[in-house]
């Protein structure tokens, strides 16, 4: 009997969040699916993270994702821009908990080094790399897309091998790893 899973990958953001989706069926990946949530006409913040939040919602009821990757986010000088993304990433994680999907958070240098081999590659490297390895025929033109599914190839790459970075099967393991973030 073949075994198989799919992972969800998420590339979140506050103007577009890009997802992708891939099977993997005795160890070897299949593309599915990449598309992307555009954000960029709603100027309510609060209505943006419900949209990501019911989107997620959306593609873990209709793909049924055994695992989420998701890109951790990226530590830059504008405090506001990294709030936003944490919200964004938050909600995104908070919808998969809901469904006890089991998540990953991937660092986006991590995400770059697993694809590419360079933790410093552009998002065109990661593009055209994961058009190689997928069979992608094209790539779209925002690669917030492909970012999104760059993490579920990270997260196939990255199996079995230890984690440095956070995995959580459900609230009880999210609390448990983050007891210092509480009371």
């Amino acid at each position: 009997m073949p075994k198989e899973k799919i992972i969800l990958g998420i590339d979140p953001g506050t103007t577009v969040m890009g997802y992708g989706l891939i099977k993997v069926v005795n160890n070897k990946m299949y593309f599915m699916q990449l598309n992307e949530l555009m954000l960029k006409k709603y100027s309510d913040h609060y209505t943006k993270l419900k949209l990501i939040f019911e989107r997620t919602i959306e593609l873990i009821d209709t793909y049924h994702p055994d695992e989420i990757a998701i890109e951790a986010p990226f530590f830059g000088k504008n405090v506001q821009s990294m709030l936003k993304l944490g919200r964004a990433q938050g909600v995104a994680m908070a919808a998969g908990l809901s469904r006890e999907v089991s998540i990953t958070e991937y660092s986006p240098k991590k995400i770059k080094m697993a694809i590419t081999g360079n933790g410093n590659a552009s998002k065109e490297q990661v593009a055209k790399m994961l058009q190689s390895v997928l069979g992608l025929k094209e790539i779209p033109k925002n690669l917030d897309a492909t970012d999104g599914l760059a993490a579920a190839v990270c997260h196939f790459y990255n199996e079995g091998k230890e984690q440095s970075d956070k995995g959580y099967s459900g609230w009880g393991s999210f609390v448990k790893q983050n007891e210092k973030r509480i009371g």
